[in-house]
């Protein structure tokens, strides 16, 4: 594995790259970063050349001091220019919560950059204007608390969210090593990211869906209904999507059900075809 650092339009991005063949780019969720991803690529390298990016404002990418450096038309064309630096015609995407609404982005500004698309745990955003001010006025206040009160603080509140109930399963060792790289984040880059890039300031994707033929798998665990619903909603809306609920997962798939959550990734990129229907589909 090598790390790579590149300049975009003045903000410094940290890539984690190993393995050869066809490229799997790898977006991660709030807090999270290139790193978060490291147990679960070892079945993709068999056949993907990986790719780990640290979102602005997280791990060791740059974090800007303006929020507007954040928002989704600017990180986009900077995952562009990216794969122009790193002369790559297309690519399949995967991405988690956040890097999934990122990856949905790219997939509908930018789709001959994107062969197969895979989102985890994501959303097309808030269709509702007024659900959507709400929701960016949350998280503003969200990231003023994360400015003031430090990293270390707001991630013991964050893991306290009932979204990561189910994750009291997992061994303490594995949340121990989830709490340890959320804390390594930058504050002034989380809060940020926030303010730039929250699901509230996100524009609504939900009436372009119909518009996006890439072959699309939707991935939600069993135990976090609110995704499950969105993914059923997206599913209906996609021309060439299915969705995988998988048993017993909460919010984060990945590291819940790391087998499962493998074995779909795995069958659905080296799949040439179109997503199909059902939990068969993706082996072709």
């Amino acid at each position: 594995m090598s790390s790579e650092r590149f300049e975009l339009d003045g903000a410094g991005y940290n890539l984690e790259i190993q393995g050869n063949g066809p490229a799997l780019v790898l977006l991660h969720g709030f807090t999270g970063s290139a790193v978060a991803w490291r147990g679960f690529t070892a079945g993709f390298l068999e056949t993907h050349r990986v790719i780990g990016l640290d979102a602005l404002g997280h791990g060791l990418s740059d974090a800007p001091a303006d929020p507007a450096r954040y928002a989704m038309p600017q990180v986009a064309a900077d995952f562009v220019a990216l794969l122009d630096k790193l002369e790559l015609e297309n690519v399949a995407l995967l991405g988690y919560s956040m890097g999934g609404r990122l990856a949905l982005y790219l997939a509908l500004t930018h789709p001959e950059r994107v062969s197969r698309l895979i989102l985890e745990s994501a959303s097309p955003g808030l269709a509702n204007t007024a659900v959507r001010q709400a929701r960016t006025a949350s998280d503003n206040a969200l990231a003023e608390r994360l400015e003031r009160e430090g990293v270390e603080s707001f991630v013991a509140y964050w893991e306290k969210l009932p979204l990561w109930d189910s994750q009291v399963q997992l061994p303490a060792s594995v949340r121990a090593v989830q709490h340890a790289l959320r804390l390594r984040n930058n504050p002034q880059g989380l809060a940020n990211s926030l303010r730039g890039m929250g699901t509230g300031v996100q524009p609504s994707l939900w009436e372009r869906l119909p518009g996006l033929t890439i072959p699309t798998l939707l991935i939600a665990g069993e135990l976090d209904q609110k995704f499950c619903e969105i993914g059923r909603q997206m599913q209906a809306n996609l021309p060439d999507a299915r969705l995988a609920i998988v048993p017993g997962a909460g919010h984060t798939v990945h590291l819940e059900r790391p087998s499962e959550f493998e074995y779909l990734v795995k069958e659905f990129c080296n799949c040439s075809g179109s997503a199909g229907e059902g939990p068969e589909a993706a082996s072709c």
